[in-house]
């Protein structure tokens, strides 16, 4: 029973020597609201059905009917188990899950459903007692930069997420849910649609996920201020200077002190919010790069940043309150001016980013719980800007997130998986994080020093090789062999999207480059002895191998530049070649997953780069 796998790990389980043998027909058997406890039923009979071809019958009992064998799902709403916990006790007759709540009975069947894909129907006597750390245990997706998943990829990915305990679900949105008067907006980004919405939304609750809304409020409305008819709304209308130098020559922010400003977003949310039976909505407020430069710079000279950005956070909050929900924001302004956090209503939530190993989660969390507020600590997959991920990163952001938050009072804890500058990475170079996060904000204590691998290729990628786990965590490590280490992206994303004028790191070498791509491709090899037993394994096996051309790719513009050598016409003719080969091959991975709008902004980096050769000192033939 050591090599018992479980995501997450259960916080106490102690055998005791027998053995339970499931056999057909045995009763399959729950007691409390039906309405609560038969989905669940069917949930686990499915199960058994899939992993081992033996069918449960359905019965029902009261709370004062013993049975002697069997599998007994009980709800108990006095048993002195924690909210979302679950006792599950195994004799050699018996399996019977104990919970005082409906999530509780689904995370002690989820924890059968895994048990069952490594046991052949023998479960060893035991009793598991099983609660979380955190009563929020969630997941952000990026779904407006620029990958907008159908419909189908969301429900396979929410059963995924249900079946690790994650009990929170939000989509990012800037731009990308059809608000029936702002077409032009998202006429072109394939939206959610109020009826999406809708499905998604009664599809997580059966599965103990609450889906709440997202709907950024201030900074990121550039998809909306590049058009005339909201250009009116923005801070700097005709440009800004980006803190870290450069220029953009669109709008970035809304106004906060247009009153017009506050009436549009009080229409969105009263048109998006009916479509979600959440009380909560994540109004973002982050990143208002541009707040000061324009409209408002002689008022921010006046007052202080941090003080109009409060100023505009009360105005939504008003907003939010009147309409019955809680507010969520992002806290990433607000603890620039720790003075102003004890101003904030006691009823909002600040969401604590940070996505590098180091961050400082445990000063920051302390602001908040002296304030005494409730908050949430929201690390990342380290997916986006690495085409593969930083896994030894991720696994640290994670991992640290768990501990302050958990050290300081923290309420929440939402992973969260970007898409910055083109989201590139495909699904699976999510999961890790997703797998991870789930693990240490359940259980920091049992999780902590898991080794994940094994647990991806049993739970997430189903591979009887034992191959896929490896594979993706070793491609997520690629970022450590470069030779350059960066903030929140890999070296070799900025080979991808800066020009070939760029100047290397000397760390970045011809011979570190080499040495990456020997390791890519000796991390894909073993590959071809995959067995994954997902739906979707082909699509993985394909995702897995275009990312490794992107690396690849990367690798050998790295070195053209090193080397100068991208004057020679045979150097630009086979990447140019490489480069049309892998991008085709990724607009057909796109369409597997995700809906057609966006696609073009995701490669037109990527597109740039065959002008980038033509325009060298030898053309290349427009052909490529």
């Amino acid at each position: 029973m050591d090599e018992l796998t479980l995501i997450p790990q259960p916080r106490h389980l102690v055998f005791q020597g027998g053995v339970f043998r499931l056999m057909p027909r045995q009763p399959l058997i729950g007691q409390g609201d039906p309405l609560v406890w038969l989905p669940i039923a069917l949930c686990l009979q499915q199960a058994c059905r899939e992993q081992l071809r033996i069918q449960m019958e359905l019965n029902a009992i009261n709370a004062a009917q013993q049975i002697q064998e069997g599998i007994v799902l009980r709800i108990t709403p006095d048993a002195p188990i924690p909210p979302q916990g679950y006792r599950l006790s195994i004799t050699t007759r018996k399996i019977e899950v104990l919970a005082k709540d409906g999530a509780g009975l689904f995370y002690g069947v989820m924890t059968l459903k895994q048990w069952l894909r490594q046991n052949s129907g023998f479960f060893h006597t035991c009793i598991l007692e099983d609660y979380p750390d955190f009563p929020v245990r969630g997941v952000m997706l990026d779904i407006s930069r620029d990958k907008v998943p159908t419909l189908s990829t969301l429900f396979a990915l929410i059963d995924q997420l249900a079946e690790l305990k994650i009990n929170h679900l939000e989509l990012y949105t800037e731009h990308t849910f059809a608000y029936r008067d702002h077409r032009e907006v998202w006429a072109e980004a394939s939206p959610l649609t109020g009826e999406d919405v809708l499905l998604l939304d009664a599809f997580c609750r059966k599965r103990f996920i609450e889906l709440v809304p997202n709907q950024n409020s201030l900074g990121h409305w550039q998809r909306w201020l590049q058009i005339s008819r909201y250009r009116h709304l923005a801070e700097c209308p005709n440009g800004f200077e980006w803190p870290w130098g450069g220029r953009s020559e669109q709008p970035f922010s809304l106004d906060p002190h247009n009153p017009r400003t506050l009436k549009l977003l009080e229409a969105l949310y009263a048109e998006l919010l009916p479509h979600f039976t959440s009380r909560k909505i994540n109004v973002g407020l982050d990143e208002c790069l541009d707040l000061g430069q324009g409209k408002n710079k002689d008022l921010c000279r006046q007052k202080g940043v941090g003080a109009v950005y409060l100023e505009f956070l009360l105005q939504v909050h008003q907003l939010i309150s009147k309409l019955g929900q809680t507010m969520h924001f992002w806290g990433d302004i607000i603890i620039q001016y720790p003075e102003l956090i004890g101003k904030l209503p006691e009823n909002v939530v600040p969401l604590e980013w940070g996505y590098e190993a180091d961050h400082p989660f445990d000063d920051h969390c302390n602001y908040f719980a002296q304030a005494g507020l409730p908050y949430y600590v929201c690390p990342g997959t380290s997916s986006w800007r690495s085409i593969t991920g930083r896994s030894k990163n991720c696994l640290e952001n994670l991992k640290n997130a768990a501990f302050y938050g958990r050290k300081n009072g923290a309420i929440g804890y939402l992973i969260t998986d970007w898409g910055d500058q083109g989201h590139w990475q495909h699904l699976p170079f999510s999961f890790l994080g997703f797998a991870a996060g789930a693990a240490f904000s359940w259980c920091y204590e049992t999780n902590q020093k898991m080794n994940f691998v094994p647990a991806l290729d049993l739970h997430v990628f189903q591979d009887r090789a034992k191959v896929m786990g490896e594979l993706v965590f070793e491609l997520g490590n690629v970022y450590l062999q470069v030779g350059q280490l960066v903030k929140n992206a890999s070296a070799l994303f900025h080979l991808l999207v800066r020009p070939l004028t760029q100047n290397l790191s000397e760390g970045i070498t011809y011979t570190t480059l080499q040495q990456t791509s020997e390791f890519i491709l000796a991390t894909m090899e073993p590959l071809k002895w995959a067995r994954s037993q997902r739906a979707d394994a082909v699509l993985v096996a394909d995702e897995c191998r275009n990312a490794a051309q992107f690396l690849l790719y990367a690798c050998q513009r790295g070195i053209a530049i090193r080397k100068e050598t991208m004057a020679d016409l045979n150097i630009r003719r086979r990447l140019a070649m490489d480069l049309i080969a892998f991008l085709g091959e990724y607009r057909r991975i796109w369409m597997m997953r995700n809906r057609e709008g966006g696609l073009r902004d995701s490669t037109r980096v990527l597109e740039a780069h065959l002008q980038e050769f033509s325009d060298s000192t030898h053309p290349v033939n427009p052909i490529f």
